[in-house]
């Protein structure tokens, strides 16, 4: 939760966000950031080539990542996968996970 996050469902603050004004306790509500801009300025190789968004979770310990990527080349999803499970496995452990169970 964040300090301008509604505890209760009501009107977002200003009236123009209407699922800013969801329940931060109980739902998942999408977000902007300025993460996509920082990565850019940190990894010049990406600037301009990232977006990105948030979501405000009521979790006080996880992270989710969106990530949508427009490839150069072709690849089929379970090439990627296998990709995400080996870096997830060896050099990102404790980082980054992967499940393909339902959560």
């Amino acid at each position: 939760m964040t300090a301008t996050q509604l505890t209760v469902d009501g009107p977002s603050r200003g009236g123009k966000d209407w699922r800013g004004g969801r329940c931060a306790s109980q739902n998942i509500i999408p977000s902007s950031t300025g993460a996509a801009k920082a990565v850019g300025k940190v990894l010049p190789s990406v600037n301009g080539k990232l977006t990105g968004m948030a979501f405000r979770v009521p979790t006080p310990d996880v992270s989710v990542v969106d990530l949508t990527c427009r490839l150069q080349k072709p690849a089929k999803y379970g090439d990627i996968v296998e990709k995400i499970k080996e870096a997830a496995a060896g050099p990102m452990k404790g980082v980054l996970d992967w499940t393909d169970e339902e959560v």
